[in-house]
């Protein structure tokens, strides 16, 4: 056992009521919680941390970590882990780890659940007849098609791509991937297709679901310039990060028919501006996005039992890098807890 009690620090998005955190960590750390929503906001508070554990309301960038003075591991309470500079925190021999398999299932059921709001009619159906806009008809959501034989293009086969991929298999469409990535032989595993472009992938795509990190790569994967790719009439889903989408290019390609719909889980800021060009747009009744696009609050990792995954797996972390147990999930290359 320890001799002296570690700290434990959680930045943001959690309050005071740390059960889970205690039940993990109680006999070896004091956890507490910054509730903070600016990086600014933990001067004078992590500098003694031992594990910082950190969630999607702030970023933690090399300063921050410059102040770290005994820290064993930062984890991100997550599956993106662009918010915190790990490569600057290898520079100093702090691990970095993510939570990668907490929401998997509840990811994917939102972006089929998206997937299906949009494509048969349903959010238009409600939000027409709410306003009492046009005829008590199914006519008002006029053309659908039937997802049988459509294709399902997913953007990243990562554990969540993968969960999405078959939920789609499973409703009969046609399910297509891009992800440079990924090794060969997993189209063969999961019967779908591989493809190895974009411009491939969105060619014949009907619904496009992002599921792939934020990187240098992959920002604005989706712009004015992809968009055009995409056969008229096709969906986009972002439940990845609000940067992979270019959120400019949404509204004109609502305006001309490219996009039929978009379902958008994830902004680059959040909560947003009021002059965010999409949600301006999706506030505006005059705006065909009015209808068109569903915004949800970066909530498709949440569940109940997900929420509680997610706490739990970023206790236990934090738990084995302070006794000094091999880490798991590690992202930036540092293999151990601690280095000498």
């Amino acid at each position: 056992m320890p001799t002296r009690r570690f700290q434990v620090i959680i930045t943001d998005f959690l309050d005071d009521r740390l059960t889970i955190e205690q039940e993990v960590l109680s006999d070896i750390a004091d956890v507490s919680a910054c509730q903070a929503l600016h990086e600014s906001e933990l001067v004078g508070r992590i500098e003694q941390a031992d594990a910082v554990m950190m969630y999607h309301n702030l970023s933690l960038s090399a300063t921050s970590i410059d102040r770290l003075q005994r820290c064993r591991l930062i984890v991100r309470c997550g599956v993106g882990f662009d918010n915190v500079d790990h490569q600057h925190a290898a520079t100093k021999g702090i691990p970095v780890a993510n939570v990668p398999d907490y929401g998997t299932e509840d990811v994917a059921d939102s972006a089929i659940g998206l997937t299906l709001s949009l494509v048969r009619g349903i959010h238009r159906y409600n939000h027409q007849l709410q306003a009492a806009q046009g005829a008590w008809s199914y006519t008002i959501a006029a053309p659908l098609r039937r997802l049988r034989g459509q294709v399902f293009a997913v953007v990243g086969l990562g554990r969540i791509g993968t969960a999405t991929a078959l939920r789609a298999k499973a409703l009969g469409m046609d399910v297509r991937f891009y992800d440079p990535l990924k090794p060969d032989g997993y189209d063969k595993a999961l019967g779908i297709q591989r493809v190895e472009s974009l411009r491939e992938l969105l060619r014949d795509a009907w619904v496009v679901s992002l599921h792939c990190p934020l990187t240098a790569q992959t920002r604005h994967i989706i712009n004015q310039e992809t968009l055009t790719w995409l056969s008229p009439g096709g969906y986009l889903i972002n439940t990845a990060r609000g940067d992979c989408v270019e959120l400019a290019a949404i509204p004109p390609a609502i305006s001309d028919g490219r996009l039929a719909g978009a379902g958008i889980d994830v902004l680059p800021d959040e909560p947003p501006q009021p002059d965010n060009p999409l949600v301006a747009a999706w506030r505006d009744p005059k705006h065909p996005a009015y209808q068109r696009v569903i915004i949800n609050p970066h909530a498709a990792f949440y569940s109940e039992q997900g929420l509680d995954d997610m706490r739990y797996k970023g206790s236990q972390a934090c738990r084995r890098a302070l006794l000094d147990l091999p880490l798991r999930n590690v992202i930036n290359g540092i293999p151990t807890a601690r280095l000498s």
